[in-house]
């Protein structure tokens, strides 16, 4: 059975927009899948990337280009320039990696749900309302916005220098770690789906 370390920000968009096929390809081939949310700003920080309001005009105007093409694809309703990003992403991390924890609910559609959140409904994913609101919504106990902040925010760290340890070079990241095959893009999830059906 192959095991999938997935590294996400819940800042990124591209993230958002791979939705829950990563589910659907460890579902159909019997993998499974450790949900590694990470900060993606430090991780540019430490690889010398520009974080994106110092990105050169180009590339930002690129930027709101793909996104525009990509959800006219997927056929997604979506504000391409929420009032609430970039935020703190942390305290929906920490809730995602509590969740994790905890068990009981389903890992990848709360995930989903907080991309929803800034994508779609044009919420604060820092504010506690929505985080609690997405936990209920996914089969948590809410509380785990709250309980699970310490244990969180250790994960969360964590998770960043061994993103970074990994090779991971942005969001969604997917490494099966049997292998260490890489996969870095929601639109690489269709390679990743044929390479788990030669395993």
């Amino acid at each position: 059975m192959a095991h999938i370390d997935y590294y996400f920000s819940p800042l990124s968009v591209f993230t958002y927009f791979a939705g829950t096929q990563l589910e659907e390809i460890a579902a159909k081939h019997g993998a499974t899948i450790r949900y590694k949310p990470f900060d993606i700003m430090v991780m540019m920080d430490r690889l010398g990337a520009p974080r994106p309001a110092d990105r050169p005009e180009g590339r930002k105007v690129y930027r709101m280009q793909e996104i525009r093409r990509i959800a006219a694809e997927k056929g997604l309703t979506m504000n391409p320039q929420p009032d609430h990003w970039p935020t703190n992403a942390a305290p929906s991390a920490y809730a995602i990696i509590a969740a994790q924890e905890a068990g009981g609910g389903d890992v990848g559609a709360l995930i989903y749900r907080i991309f929803r959140a800034t994508w779609e409904e044009n919420r604060d994913i820092a504010d506690d309302a929505v985080i609690t609101e997405a936990l209920t919504e996914t089969g948590f106990d809410p509380m785990l916005s709250m309980t699970g902040m310490l244990k969180g925010a250790e994960v969360y760290t964590r998770n960043t220098e061994e993103a970074l340890a990994a090779g991971v070079i942005g969001a969604p990241f997917y490494i099966v770690t049997e292998t260490d095959e890489r996969f870095w893009g929601q639109d690489r999830l269709d390679a990743l789906d044929t390479y788990l059906g030669t395993l």
